[in-house]
């Protein structure tokens, strides 16, 4: 018994030493200078994209936070850090994600009917855009309906509704131009919404006809996608847009048919998917589309039929979804797609208070409840696609039937859009959805 017990004491003497890593990956960095810190020590320089490890461990049931001591220049840029604070609990920190970004330099919008792809270089003084020469790009499938670039900038992925495939493209860093980076990869039918995880590691399909999201592994090299063993992964019917938390820790799928949403944790190590505990989380009728303030605290669904939008808070731990007293908020007309300023400060809302107008709210900073803000302004015939570039600066609106997009610049101080010179800006034929690199 004395032996066993010296065996134990020596044991947990040993552990008493023992440190745990801080560690997670950086996305979007383009700019020099970039210093990160732990605990306001420990400083660690970071010149590119990917991995990184803080040298000095941390004790068990210590506490750690990672925070950027300087900011990138050349160009300037803003990285923000998302999973960067808590305890050590016996175990490395592996997610810590520190996302870098820059006013837009391109947009590029899916043409479904004209089955090709408008690219354009943004004026980042004015807003204005400037089509890419070479634009409009052949779609590599049929119907192209979403988009969305890698958050290195590198990659453009393009779902294509009719031909039931997802399309990779080059992007030209210099000019914006798009090259085929290879053969589409298969989805399931109907794909409607495209999204990829914070790190870059993994894009996810909503497949509206199959009531499913495809998974993929993305090779960094050539951006090319790898289905998963497991995948597609069952959801609510007709899936109609997913979205990650900002923490990068959730994936969200609105499902039209259900009027809800599911909430999906993914496991990093295997890009795999689990329903959270008390998924799906009830919305409205024609549950459409979905976006989160910058804080990871509060999320909003565009309700289509119900002409609404869920107000909800967001328990950061589990994903799980909580309904904001007063929620939901009438609009008046069809809330189509929905964005949130940088500052989480304001929610815009295309198609909501009345057809072919943006209307603006602000919200609450303690509740998250939304308040109309201002008089709605005029859009296009069935704006359908609403996006801020990185800097919250402009907002940029893609209108279904009348082909074009409309620009906004962002008051930042009161939420207000003011139309931007020459905006409309011609678009192809039935215009769908905008990215913004």
């Amino acid at each position: 018994m004395a032996a066993a017990g010296a065996i134990a004491i020596a044991t947990a003497g040993c552990n008493i030493g023992l440190k745990y890593s801080v560690r997670g990956t950086v996305t979007g960095l383009t700019g020099q200078g970039l210093v990160l810190e732990v605990n306001s020590g420990n400083d660690l320089r970071v010149s590119s994209d990917g991995a990184f490890t803080f040298t000095a461990g941390i004790r068990n049931t210590h506490s750690y936070s990672v925070t950027v001591k300087t900011q990138p220049s050349n160009p300037s840029q803003t990285c923000t850090v998302r999973n960067g604070s808590g305890t050590i609990d016996k175990a490395d920190v592996t997610n810590v994600v520190v996302t870098c970004t820059q006013a837009g330099h391109f947009a590029y919008v899916a043409n479904q009917l004209s089955n090709n792809l408008s690219a354009y270089s943004i004026d980042t003084a004015t807003g204005t855009l400037a089509p890419v020469n070479g634009s409009p790009f052949a779609a590599s499938g049929t119907a192209p309906r979403s988009l969305v670039a890698d958050p290195n900038g590198r990659f453009l992925y393009v779902v294509n509704n009719g031909s039931n495939d997802v399309s990779v493209f080059s992007i030209d860093s210099a000019t914006g131009a798009l090259a085929s980076a290879g053969l589409p990869s298969l989805t399931g039918s109907g794909p409607e919404a495209v999204a990829i995880d914070p790190t870059a590691k993994y894009l996810y399909v909503a497949n509206l006809a199959s009531n499913s999201v495809s998974a993929y592994v993305i090779n960094s090299s050539t951006g090319l996608l790898t289905e998963l063993k497991d995948s597609p992964f069952a959801v609510g019917a007709r899936p109609s847009s997913l979205k990650f938390d900002p923490n990068g820790n959730f994936l969200y799928v609105t499902n039209f048919g259900d009027g809800n949403v599911g909430v999906l944790a993914i496991d990093y190590a295997t890009g795999s998917l689990r329903a959270i505990s008390g998924s799906p989380f009830r919305a409205g009728a024609g549950a459409l589309s979905i976006a989160f303030a910058p804080a990871g605290t509060f999320a909003y669904v565009a309700n289509e039929t119900d002409a609404t939008i869920s107000e909800y808070s967001i328990n950061a731990s589990t994903g799980a979804l909580t309904m904001v007293a007063g929620s939901p908020l009438a609009t008046g007309t069809s809330p189509e797609s929905l964005a949130v300023d940088p500052a989480g400060r304001y929610l815009y809302a295309a198609n909501a208070t009345a057809l072919n107008e943006i209307a603006a709210y602000s919200i609450a900073a303690s509740s998250g409840a939304l308040t109309r803000s201002g008089a709605p302004i005029a859009a296009g015939a069935f704006p359908i696609s609403i996006a801020l570039d990185p800097s919250g600066l402009y907002a940029y609106v893609v209108n279904d039937n009348s082909n074009d997009i409309s620009v906004y610049a962002v008051d930042t101080a009161t939420g207000v859009l003011t139309p931007v010179g020459r905006s409309p800006f011609i678009a192809g034929n039935e215009p769908r959805s905008i990215a913004i690199d």
